[in-house]
């Protein structure tokens, strides 16, 4: 699917870029080029030490900002394949911010589109999140208000062969950012005990891999519209803290603003327009040109889910337990282990 393809990753310096190169390398061994558009340089810097540019000359590292419209159209230039990681991620931080992260998130996704269009890329998968399902702060707003872009992107495409398409997932176990390397290190510096923000507090779980698999499903699959969800495990707060360190007391500290007690993906309006997939939920778009629901359907060999389903991580038909999250800890996070 990608060999012999050139593929832009913005924010290809975070977590999921470097997982996503490391399944590339792995599974298309002779993809033409993969390029690396990021702004960080020492985040670059340090990407270059783990595939340095003399054994692997297929990567390019170029800095840039998915603000700036005419950089990120010169980075696209013979690209075929544009996956889109790069946002402002932080609830708080997007809080405290606003015109900064609608910059990033919301201009940034527009200037992605814009340097698809311009430049003969053939498909383009944007990164999402739950937050974005019936958001409460900023951070899900821009997130909505992105996957909607790239959603209609496609009744804009024209002549051109083209398709958008977005991924939306929960919270990535061990990624930076995650309550569980936050844990590991106060339990590892000698706290006396574990913030839990509230003690009814569920989430979505999914690997970095997980991510990365579907991605490249969506790649693979996508007719050009669909909003791609996966069937995932939820888990409990309080079994993640149990998980890692069973000795320690937890002390509950109150949610904080913009903040769920429990994160949605589906909700019940979605449902109308929600197909089955059997690995996968795709929500199909409200307005679309150029495919019919039943194309969607017929292309996925999918079913409409019923009127009314609601996919939340509190209602969730499989969950996480302590022993299955430490398994899973142990596989992802090295040199995991229980005190």
């Amino acid at each position: 699917m990608l060999n012999g393809k050139v593929v832009l990753i913005t924010g290809g310096t975070g977590s999921f870029g470097n997982k996503f190169v490391e399944t590339i390398l792995r599974d298309y061994p002779n993809v033409k080029k993969i390029v690396i558009y990021s702004r960080g340089e020492l985040k670059q810097y340090n990407m270059k030490q783990k595939y340095p540019e003399k054994d692997f000359p297929q990567i390019r590292y170029l800095i840039g900002d998915v603000r700036d419209a005419e950089r990120l159209k010169m980075a696209c230039d013979g690209v075929d394949v544009i996956i889109h990681a790069a946002a402002i991620k932080q609830v708080d931080t997007a809080e405290y911010n606003p015109r900064e992260c609608i910059k990033t998130n919301v201009n940034g996704a527009v200037n992605v589109i814009d340097a698809a269009l311009s430049c003969g890329v053939k498909d383009v998968v944007a990164l999402s999140t739950d937050k974005a399902c019936a958001p409460i702060n900023l951070y899900g707003a821009t997130k909505l208000t992105s996957d909607k872009l790239f959603i209609a992107a496609n009744n804009i495409k024209g002549s051109r062969d083209i398709r958008f398409s977005v991924v939306r997932y929960g919270n990535v176990m061990g990624s930076r950012g995650s309550v569980i390397p936050f844990f590991i290190k106060l339990r590892d510096e000698g706290a006396k005990e574990l913030p839990i923000t509230d003690m009814r507090m569920t989430r979505f779980n999914i690997s970095l891999q997980e991510g990365v698999d579907l991605v490249m499903w969506a790649l693979g699959h996508h007719l050009g519209g669909e909003l791609f969800i996966p069937k995932i495990p939820s888990y409990r707060i309080t079994d993640v803290a149990m998980a890692i360190a069973p000795n320690l007391p937890m002390k509950e500290i109150g949610i904080r603003p913009g903040e769920k007690l429990h994160e949605e993906m589906i909700t019940p309006t979605d449902s109308l327009s929600t197909i089955d997939l059997g690995k996968y939920y795709a929500i199909l778009p409200s307005v679309a040109f150029n495919h019919s629901a039943e194309s969607y359907l017929k292309h996925h060999n999918a079913k409409y889910v019923e009127q009314g389903f609601y996919y939340a991580s509190d209602n969730n038909s499989e969950w996480d337990t302590v022993e299955s999250l430490r398994e899973k800890f142990a596989k992802v996070i090295p040199g995991f282990v229980v005190k």
